[in-house]
């Protein structure tokens, strides 16, 4: 199973929401919410983690490109894409200044859509604003913080911020310890998989209630696993 990702699609069009919904529910990477309105998408990004958002442009109680622009100081790190009826080159620019990552026009193949929200998914999970959630933690390589249900901050080293988001980024598939290490520690003859063992080990003491046995970083076909 990959790393499911949430997007929340913002239309006042029920027949576009409802199809777009239906299309990206086909695919098991995302998880859906919706909304027919700014207010409600202001409010959505603020109550829970939402991973994409996509905001059409025309909506009844206020323009998309005004609430991409209140979420953004509201705090929304998160990639928008907008959708538009306008093609013009001034409008592309304002969807931007406003803070959305991209401009889709409208009508637009399904196909051109799905690929911008990976392109863009990709582009913020390997940003420093990127924020993912582990188990019953909030992953904040950035800050190299994880921020436990109840507020209080557990702090990682370089090593393991990095052993943590790329095991993230595997979903729940196994990495064998070989890989870990080329891609923690790159090329280095000096480092050996009991390096990589001591960090798990002490990744472990940090976010396993019962680090001896473990849940959520978990040993499994001859490397480890993140049960996200």
């Amino acid at each position: 199973m990959s790393v499911v990702h949430h997007i929340l699609l913002v239309d006042d069009d029920q027949t576009l929401r409802d199809a777009l919904s239906e299309q990206l529910a086909l695919y098991d990477e995302f998880r859906l919410s919706t909304a027919g309105n700014a207010a409600e998408a202001v409010k959505a990004v603020q109550g829970e983690r939402i991973d994409l958002v996509v905001m059409d442009v025309g909506l009844p109680d206020m323009d998309g490109r005004e609430a991409v622009k209140l979420m953004r100081k509201n705090g929304f790190k998160s990639p928008v894409v907008m959708l538009t009826a306008q093609s013009s080159d001034a409008d592309t620019v304002l969807g931007l200044e406003a803070g959305a990552n991209d401009y889709v026009v409208k009508p637009f193949k399904f196909a051109v859509l799905l690929a911008r929200i990976r392109a863009h998914l990709r582009q913020y999970e390997a940003s420093e604003d990127a924020i993912f959630q582990v188990g019953p933690y909030t992953f904040h390589p950035g800050s190299k913080l994880l921020v436990s249900e109840k507020g209080s901050k557990t702090k990682l080293t370089e090593k393991e911020t990095a052993i943590l988001r790329f095991l993230y980024r595997a979903g729940r598939k196994p990495i064998a310890r070989e890989v870990l290490l080329q891609e923690v520690w790159g090329y280095n003859s000096q480092v050996t998989t009991h390096t990589l063992e001591t960090h798990i080990y002490r990744l472990r003491q940090k976010i396993e209630p019962d680090p001896g046995n473990a849940r959520l970083l978990v040993t499994d076909a001859g490397g480890y696993r993140l049960n996200p």
